[in-house]
């Protein structure tokens, strides 16, 4: 069976054995996913791996990001100063709900919604997530967009290339790190001059209850 395909069908797998360690280390309780992927469509050209998981809970809005320091970047800016959005507020929430309050995010937040993973992000524990601007997606053609959006399958190997385990500080961010989606990002620079492969990022070290997250002006393609 083709490797790429069996490493994209651990998404799921992956974020659900966070949460569940993370569970067991006396953090935010978050009950196991339930994954179920089969890799049977050849048709789609992009990677990617269906899953269909069921989250009875999630973590605590309560519980404390263990990342320090603030966000950094040009894009930071944007952020609320506070309120739904501020960075004050996201610490509080988990990485799922939290793209959805970030108005730079809106997209990304549609299309983590669409491949069926906003509650399986907000029950992983620890992660990085490298989330595309709406400025990002619009450099998509329309018609690639909307055939990506009409595959779940690839939709939810695209967002594995987007998300790597544990939380990385600015100072973490150098040489490789390998995505859920089995590949490697190459990460370079340093505090505002951050850039994931070709991407850079916007505003990074963005603390969630379960996650960090960095902007970045592009959607990352996996070579």
């Amino acid at each position: 069976m083709n490797t790429r395909l069996l490493a994209l069908a651990a998404l799921t797998a992956a974020l659900s054995m966070s949460a569940a360690c993370g569970s067991q280390g006396g953090g935010n309780p978050a009950a196991p996913v339930a994954a179920n992927e089969t890799a049977t469509d050849a048709a789609s050209e992009t990677p990617g791996a269906e899953a269909s998981e069921s989250v009875s809970a999630t973590p605590s809005a309560s519980a404390s990001p263990s990342v320090s320091g603030s966000p950094v970047g040009a894009g930071c800016s944007s952020l609320p100063a506070s309120g739904k959005g501020s960075p004050a507020e996201l610490a509080k929430v988990p990485v799922g709900t939290a793209l959805s309050d970030i108005p730079s995010l809106s997209t990304l937040a549609r299309v983590v919604k669409k491949a069926g993973l906003a509650e399986t992000l907000n029950s992983a524990q620890d992660i990085t997530v490298f989330a595309p601007t709406n400025d990002a997606f619009s450099k998509i053609p329309k018609n690639q967009l909307d055939q990506l959006m009409s595959n779940r399958k690839s939709l939810r190997g695209l967002l594995a290339y987007h998300v790597v385990k544990g939380r990385k500080a600015p100072t973490d961010m150098h040489g490789e790190l390998t995505s859920l989606e089995g590949r490697k990002l190459t990460v370079s620079g340093s505090d505002s001059s951050l850039k994931v492969n070709d991407a850079a990022v916007t505003c990074g070290n963005i603390a969630t209850s379960n996650a960090t997250v960095y902007e970045v002006d592009k959607v990352l393609m996996p070579r």
